[in-house]
């Protein structure tokens, strides 16, 4: 349980002021308690779903290695999480369009919504294959994925920088007042981050658990000017992984918490407000649902690489053009030195598979940037976005619960 403290707003005088601004006024600030030797006393029924996600996890990232190109599926999924979770934060592009963006040589596919999101990407990436591996977790490895998210953006002035002022939840732009929630004081942040550090590196808690009180306190405290939510996300990945739970898939999380938006955020506020069981049997079930997504995408994936591989003539196993279909569902649009890299292959072996898959329907050549060509895996882009667009759309409702992106 947490503590409301009283603190004094004083207007900035450098700034044009109205009446509604000029005036100080007092306001209260959670101070959330500290975590790192939290041992919660939970329900049958709580434990029972915890463990069901923990199974849920785990029996994903053990059943899906009999799917052929694992790699491209994971790095598919781990898009999914990235792309979703910028979702929650109002950035909504297609598929198509991102990809695109990820490889122009131009500012023609770049704009400030996919260079967030490409960091988010970057972030979600850096947390899974760098902060989760670390022997320690520490305050400054928490920093680094922020500065991984921000660094590259418009907002690159504040990548990995912990805030000093107090910083608020919805209200106005230009004080606390009529804020939904208000973070600790500036001054608890420090303190209260390295607590969260200690508490991530236990190991003798259920991972979905962890995750949960890990996700949450982040979001309670919210550490930075801006990007709390992707890295509090980016978070509930470096436990599975660091608990070995994880080890190959990313559960889609975030494509659940942004379809259920509403219910997120009821959770967040029943764990500041001492009922946190309920969101820890929340985000259980989120989990849960995100696996069963990813079980879904993985079996849709696999139909359409067989049906690539038929339209090309089964390329024998060992040959490029194989190879090159193995890699197509996490790199849904690339260039001939995309092909060598992934592949290890030469530049002419490159041009030859893409010839090949080109002329077989599984290519096609786009436009992207003024140097050098690009060509797309045929109906992949399409089938995640119609994913999403599923996936956005609540069991029994009639419509989607948020935006999705447009067929384009």
């Amino acid at each position: 349980m947490g503590t409301l403290t009283k603190r004094r707003w004083m207007p900035d005088r450098w700034l044009p002021m109205d009446e509604r601004r000029s005036m100080p006024f007092d306001y209260e600030a959670y101070v959330p308690d500290e975590v790192s030797e939290l041992d919660p006393v939970l329900a049958s029924s709580t434990s029972r779903l915890l463990q069901e996600a923990d199974d849920a996890v785990r029996d994903l990232n053990e059943d899906l290695p009999g799917i052929a190109g694992l790699e491209a599926l994971a790095r598919q999924l781990l898009r999914q999480e990235s792309v979703a979770s910028s979702r929650i934060e109002g950035l909504v592009m297609s598929q198509r369009r991102l990809a695109r963006a990820a490889i122009a040589d131009d500012e023609q596919y770049r704009d400030a919504s996919a260079e967030s999101i490409l960091a988010n990407m970057a972030a979600m990436d850096h947390a899974i294959e760098v902060t989760a591996t670390r022997t320690e977790i520490t305050t400054a490895a928490i920093v680094d994925i922020h500065r991984v998210l921000m660094e590259k953006t418009r907002d690159a002035h504040i990548a990995g920088v912990v805030r000093e002022s107090q910083n608020w939840i919805g209200g106005n732009n230009y004080n606390p007042s009529g804020a939904a929630f208000v973070p600790p004081p500036e001054a608890e942040v420090p303190r209260l981050l390295d607590d969260l550090a200690r508490f991530l590196n236990r190991t003798n808690i259920s991972p979905t658990l962890q995750a949960a009180i890990v996700h949450a306190q982040f979001e309670t405290i919210h550490p930075f000017a801006d990007g709390n939510g992707r890295v509090g996300r980016c978070l509930i990945h470096v436990v599975y992984k660091r608990a070995g739970t994880a080890a190959r898939f990313v559960p889609p999380v975030s494509l659940i918490l942004a379809t259920e938006s509403d219910a997120y955020v009821r959770g967040l506020t029943a764990y500041r407000e001492s009922r946190e069981p309920d969101w820890y049997g929340d985000f259980a079930q989120t989990v849960i649902k995100a696996c069963g997504a990813a079980r879904q995408l993985a079996g849709q994936i696999a139909e359409l690489k067989e049906r690539w591989l038929r339209q090309a003539g089964d390329p024998r196993q060992g040959s490029t053009a194989r190879g090159l279909i193995d890699v197509l569902a996490g790199q849904p649009i690339l260039r001939t030195q995309h092909v060598v890299d992934l592949i290890g292959t030469s530049t002419t072996a490159a041009h030859n598979a893409i010839n090949v898959l080109q002329a077989a329907g599984v290519l096609k050549q786009v436009t992207v940037g003024r140097r050098n060509r690009a060509w797309e895996a045929v109906g992949l882009l399409s089938l995640i976005d119609g994913f999403e667009r599923r996936l956005a759309t609540p069991e029994g409702a009639a419509k989607a619960a948020r935006q999705a992106p447009r067929p384009n």
